[in-house]
C-alpha cells in the first residue's frame, strides 16, 4: 500500500537527491512525506506561509530569516520545490568524516550562520544588521542601548581589517573554536 508521496518520487530522483544531499532513500522519503503534508496547494511546491506553518519556525526568533534562506537560491521567489527544499536541509545534516558531503561541511553550515545576519545579501555584516538580529533574537528583553553596545563590541572584536564591517573570512575566524558543526545540526530519521 503505498501513500501519495512515495507514488511521487521515482527511484531515479531518489538517487539524484541522494547525491546532491547525501540524505539515505529512506531519509528522503520520510522527508518527501513531510513536504507533501505542508504542501496546502496541492502544487508540489511550499510558500513562505507554508513554512511558518512548522511551529518550530514559527516560534523560532530567527524563523524568518531560516524561512528566507530556503527561497534565496530558488529562481521563483514565492515557491519552493522539493529539490531546493532537501538541499537547504542538507546543511543540516550532522558531519560524519567517512560520509561528508559539499552541503554539510563546515564551511557550508557557516556561510549559512553567516547569511543569516547579512541582511542586505553585501557579504558583510554591519553594526546595524548584527543589532537587528540580535534584537530579532532576544526582543524587549534588553535595553536598545545593550544592543548596541554588544553589536559595537561584536563588531571590534571580529574586524580585522578595520572597515566595521564583518567579512565571510572575519567571521569564521571569529567562530573557529565554535563547534559549528554540532550545533548547525538537525538528526534525521534514518
Amino acid at each position: 500500500m503505498g501513500n501519495r508521496s512515495s507514488l511521487l518520487l521515482c527511484e531515479e530522483e531518489i538517487a539524484q537527491i541522494q547525491e546532491e544531499t547525501g540524505f539515505t532513500p529512506n531519509q528522503i522519503e520520510r522527508l518527501y512525506s513531510r513536504f507533501t503534508s505542508l504542501d496546502r496547494g496541492d502544487c508540489a511546491t511550499l510558500s513562505r506561509d507554508d513554512f511558518l506553518r512548522i511551529p518550530e519556525l514559527a516560534i523560532n526568533p530567527l524563523g524568518e530569516r531560516i524561512v528566507h534562506a530556503f527561497f534565496e537560491g530558488s529562481g521563483n521567489s514565492d515557491r519552493v520545490n522539493f529539490r531546493q527544499f532537501m538541499k537547504v536541509l542538507a546543511c543540516f545534516r550532522p558531519i560524519k568524516s567517512s560520509h561528508q558531503h559539499g552541503n554539510n561541511s563546515r564551511e557550508q553550515k557557516l556561510k549559512f550562520a553567516f547569511k543569516m545576519y547579512d541582511l542586505d545579501n553585501d557579504d558583510l555584516i554591519s553594526r546595524d544588521e548584527l543589532q537587528a538580529v540580535l534584537h530579532m533574537m532576544v526582543g524587549a528583553n534588553i535595553s536598545e542601548e545593550q544592543l548596541t553596545s554588544i553589536a559595537e563590541r561584536t563588531i571590534l572584536e571580529a574586524d580585522q581589517n578595520g572597515d566595521q564591517m564583518i567579512s565571510f573570512e572575519e567571521f569564521c575566524k571569529a567562530l573557529e573554536r565554535t563547534d559549528v558543526e554540532q550545533k548547525m545540526s538537525i538528526r534525521f530519521l534514518n
